[in-house]
C-alpha cells in the first residue's frame, strides 16, 4: 500500500521502447505547449502540478468569469495570487484553495479590481517573461518587482519568489478567495513559530462542503505573522529582504487534518531543493507521456498530441493522505481501505473517449479509479454524476457513472468486487430521483414535467445499455432483458415525420413549436445542444437507431445532412456550449463526438475518415484558441488522441472503430507488451483505409478490441487516396 501511494508522485509506468527516430531518453515534456486552450472556452488551468496530483499551484486572476473557470485566460494578466487547487477544462469554476501572494510594503487585504490598483492585493504579470512547463511555473509580478516560480510534488506545491530589497516583504495567505461562486465557510491559520503556518479553509460552491487542510513551511524564518482583512482571512508572514533574495515555501494539502498535511510534507517534500523538484515532476510527466511514443514529420501535429495528452493527465486527481486516509461523500474522514482514492470525476464529459483512453494507458489505476467510485457509491447511494473534492455536485445528465464502471467490468478489469459494482450500477439506474421515477412511470421523460427531458432520458438509455451488457457478461439474465429493454426509451422521441428527437409530453404528444436549429440554454428539452445533435446520441443502440429512419439508406442521408446544413442556432439564449461546428456537427461539446463514427458502423467508413481528417486539422490547434470548447477535464483532448490514433470507442465494452489514423507510427505501452499503430502510404491525401493487417495477418473488422490492444501486438494500416469499400467485411 505505502509503495502504490507512494507512485503518485513519480506515476511510475515502464518507458515504451521508442520509435524509429525517437529516443527512449527523448524529453517529450519538450513537446507539450501549455497555452494550447487558455484562449477562446478551453479553459485550461496553467501551473505546475504532477500527473493525476492533488496539487495544481498556479495563478488565478481577478476575473470569475467563464472563460475564467480554471482562474487563468490567455487575454487577462492579473494575479491576484497563485492557488493550490484548480480545475481544467470545466464549464463550471470552483477550488482556487490556499492562495499566496508575494508583496512588498502596504496592500489591501482584498481580490481588487482592475481599475484600481490599490484596491487589492492583485498584480499584473509579466507574460512576455512567463515560463510555463509540465511541473513548473513561473512568472514576474510587475507591482511588486517579485519573479514568482513553482513546482509541485502529488500533495505539496514549492514557491520560489525572488525579491527586491525591501523592509516590507512578506507572503501573503489569502483564505477569502475561491473560483467563481465560492464561498469561504470556515478559515482557521495560525503561526507555529516563526517558519510555519497552518491552517484549513472550509467553503460551499459547486462542491457544496468543500474541506482542505494545510501546512506552509517557509525557508526564511519570519518576523511577524499577522491576520488581516475580512474575519482574518488574510495571514501575512513578513520579512526583509535583500535584492535577488530567494524566499522558499512548501505548502501540503490534506483532505482530512492538519496532521495529515503534515505527513504529506514529511513523506514527499522534506528537503528544499527546488531544482530537483522541478526536475522529478517534469521526470514524472516524461514517464506517463511515454506511455505513447508517436513517429510524425508534422511537429504542429506533435505538439498538439503531447499537449491533449498532458491535459488527460491533470484529473481524475488523487484524494487522500500518504497513508491512503481521504475525506468521503459522507462528508467523513476515513481511515485507508486498500486503495488510491481520486475526485474531480468529470463523468458526463469523460466516459466518452477521456475514460476509454485512460483504460488503454493507465490500466495500473482502473482498480483503484473504480474502488473509488464504488465507495462513492457506498456512501452516497449511488455512483457519482460529477464529484468534486468528495461531494456530488449532480452536475450534468444521466448516470455516466453508470457507464464508466460497466465499461470496466467489460473490460475484464480486475481488482474490484464485481458483484458490488453491479449492484451499484443497478441501484443507481433505479433511483426515483433526476427525471428517472418519470421514467419509470411512463417509459421515456414528459417534457412538461421535466427540463432538458430529451437529454437525460437519452443519457439514461444509454446507461441501461451498459448495465444490461455487464448483466449479460455476469450471468444475470433477467437484468439484462430488463435493462435491455429500457434502453430503448429514447427511441419514445423520435419523431418520422421530421427524422428527429423531439420532446414528448405526458399526454405522448410532441412539443411544438419546433426547430431543429432551436436552443434555450439548460432551458429546453435538450442539454447544451439541440435536436440536430442529439438526434444521434445512442450509439448502444445502432440497429434501433437506423430503425427508427425505416432504412439505412435514410439514416445515413439524415447523417450527411448534419454536416452541411446551416451553421445557424436559433434562440435568444442559446447555448455557448454549442461550438466548433460542421453544419449543425458541433465538436465543441461532447453530445456529438461519436457521431463521426456512426459512418464506419453504418458500412461508410471513408465518410468517417474524411470528417476525422477533417476535424483534427480544422478543430485542434498549437494555440491558445486551439481548442473549439471547453477542454472538458481532458475529453475533448482524448477525442483527438484516440482519433489520430485511428480507432475510437462509442460504447462501454471495448471495440473501438476505425477511422483515419494520422502519424506514421504510434507505439502504446500495454500490459501485454507494446501496441503499435503502423501506418503504410499515409499522408494528407491518402486518408483512406485500403487494408488493414493484425499481427501480420488480413483483418477485416472495422474495429479493434479492447483485449487486441491489451495483449500488445501490431496493427497496420495501408493508406490510399481513394476510399476502398471492400476493405472491411460488411
Amino acid at each position: 500500500m505505502k509503495t502504490l501511494l507512494k507512485s503518485l508522485l513519480f506515476c511510475a509506468s515502464g518507458v515504451l521502447s521508442g520509435c524509429s527516430g525517437a529516443s527512449e531518453q527523448e524529453s517529450l515534456t519538450a513537446y507539450v505547449n501549455t497555452s494550447i486552450g487558455t484562449g477562446g472556452h478551453g479553459h485550461v488551468f496553467v501551473g505546475a502540478n504532477v500527473p493525476f496530483g492533488f496539487v495544481q499551484l498556479g495563478p488565478t486572476s481577478i476575473p470569475q468569469e467563464w472563460d475564467w473557470c480554471s482562474g487563468y485566460h490567455e487575454s487577462d494578466s492579473t494575479v491576484i495570487g497563485f492557488s493550490h487547487t484548480h480545475l481544467s477544462g470545466t464549464g463550471i469554476g470552483d477550488l482556487f484553495d490556499i492562495t499566496v501572494m508575494p508583496v512588498t510594503g502596504d496592500v489591501t487585504y482584498a481580490r481588487g479590481t482592475e481599475d484600481d490598483q490599490t484596491s487589492g492585493l492583485w498584480s499584473y504579470a509579466d507574460r512576455t517573461q512567463e515560463v510555463s512547463r509540465p511541473g513548473y511555473y513561473k512568472v514576474p509580478l510587475v507591482r511588486y518587482g517579485v519573479t514568482a516560480e513553482m513546482t509541485a510534488t502529488a500533495r505539496v506545491g514549492l514557491h520560489r519568489y525572488t525579491f527586491p530589497a525591501s523592509e516590507e516583504a512578506a507572503l501573503v495567505f489569502d483564505l477569502q478567495n475561491g473560483g467563481c461562486w465560492d464561498a469561504a465557510t470556515k478559515t482557521e491559520m495560525k503561526a507555529s513559530g516563526n517558519t510555519r503556518v497552518e491552517g484549513c479553509r472550509f467553503s460551499k460552491g459547486w462542491a457544496s462542503d468543500q474541506r482542505v487542510y494545510f501546512v506552509a513551511e517557509f525557508s526564511k524564518p519570519f518576523d511577524s505573522f499577522t491576520l488581516a482583512g475580512p474575519d482574518d482571512m488574510y495571514g501575512r508572514a513578513s520579512f526583509k529582504t535583500g535584492e535577488g533574495e530567494q524566499v522558499l515555501l512548501k505548502v501540503a494539502l490534506s483532505p482530512v487534518s492538519i496532521e495529515g498535511a503534515r505527513k504529506n510534507l514529511e513523506a514527499e517534500l522534506p528537503g528544499w531543493d527546488f531544482e530537483a523538484v522541478a526536475q522529478a515532476a517534469d521526470e514524472a510527466w516524461n514517464r506517463e507521456l511515454s506511455k505513447i511514443r508517436i513517429r510524425t514529420s508534422d511537429e504542429s501535429a506533435r505538439e498538439i498530441f503531447y499537449t491533449a495528452l498532458y491535459h488527460t493527465m491533470i484529473a481524475p486527481s488523487v484524494f487522500c493522505d500518504v497513508d491512503g486516509s481521504y475525506y468521503g461523500a459522507d462528508h467523513q474522514n476515513h481511515a485507508p481501505e486498500g486503495f488510491v482514492n481520486y475526485t474531480t470525476f468529470s463523468l458526463w464529459d469523460t466516459y466518452r473517449a477521456a475514460l476509454p483512453l485512460a483504460t488503454i494507458i493507465h490500466q495500473e489505476k482502473m482498480p483503484d479509479i473504480v474502488n473509488t467510485m464504488l465507495t462513492i457509491y457506498k456512501q452516497q447511494g449511488k455512483l457519482p454524476v460529477w464529484h468534486l473534492m468528495g461531494c456530488e455536485t449532480d452536475c450534468m445528465v444521466g448516470n455516466p457513472g453508470v457507464i464508466a464502471v460497466a465499461d470496466a467490468v467489460l473490460k475484464d478489469f480486475g481488482g474490484f468486487d464485481k458483484e458490488m459494482a453491479f449492484e451499484a450500477m443497478k441501484n443507481s439506474a433505479v433511483r426515483p430521483d433526476r427525471g428517472q421515477d418519470l421514467r419509470m412511470k411512463y417509459g421515456y421523460i414528459p417534457c412538461d414535467l421535466f427540463n432538458e427531458a430529451v437529454a437525460y432520458d437519452m443519457e439514461y438509455a444509454i446507461a441501461d445499455g451498459a448495465v444490461a451488457d455487464a448483466a449479460k457478461k455476469l450471468g444475470k439474465t433477467g437484468d439484462y432483458e430488463y435493462f435491455l429493454e429500457r434502453s430503448h426509451s429514447y427511441r419514445n422521441f423520435f419523431d418520422p415525420q421530421t427524422g428527429f428527437m423531439r420532446g414528448k409530453d405526458s399526454k405522448g404528444n410532441f412539443r411544438t413549436p419546433f426547430s431543429p436549429f432551436a436552443s434555450t440554454h439548460r432551458a429546453d428539452d435538450y442539454c447544451e445542444g439541440n435536436a440536430w445533435q442529439y438526434t444521434w446520441l445512442a450509439p448502444h443502440d445502432f440497429d434501433g437507431l437506423v430503425g427508427c429512419f425505416g432504412s439505412k439508406e435514410a439514416f445515413l442521408g439524415k447523417l450527411d445532412s448534419l454536416f452541411i446544413v446551416s451553421s445557424d442556432i436559433e434562440g435568444g439564449n442559446t447555448s455557448p456550449d454549442i461550438s466548433g461546428l460542421i453544419g449543425q456537427y458541433a465538436h465543441g461539446n461532447e453530445p456529438s463526438h461519436h457521431i463521426l463514427y456512426f459512418y464506419t458502423v453504418a458500412g461508410q467508413p471513408w465518410k468517417t475518415a474524411e470528417k476525422v481528417r477533417e476535424v483534427l486539422s480544422t478543430m485542434y490547434h498549437d494555440a491558445p484558441d486551439g481548442l473549439s470548447g471547453n477542454e472538458d477535464v481532458g475529453q475533448m483532448s482524448a477525442w483527438y488522441i484516440l482519433s489520430a490514433l485511428g480507432f475510437y470507442q462509442t460504447e462501454a465494452g471495448g471495440r473501438y472503430w476505425f477511422g483515419s489514423p494520422l502519424f506514421d507510427e504510434a507505439e502504446i505501452k500495454v500490459p501485454g507488451g507494446v501496441f503499435t499503430v503502423r501506418t503504410v502510404d499515409n499522408s494528407e491525401e491518402n486518408i483512406y483505409i485500403q487494408s488493414v493487417t493484425l499481427n501480420g495477418r488480413p483483418y477485416t473488422n472495422p474495429y479493434i478490441d479492447f483485449k487486441d490492444i491489451k495483449a500488445g501486438g501490431t496493427l497496420e494500416f495501408r493508406m490510399g487516396p481513394e476510399p476502398n469499400d471492400m476493405a472491411f467485411s460488411k
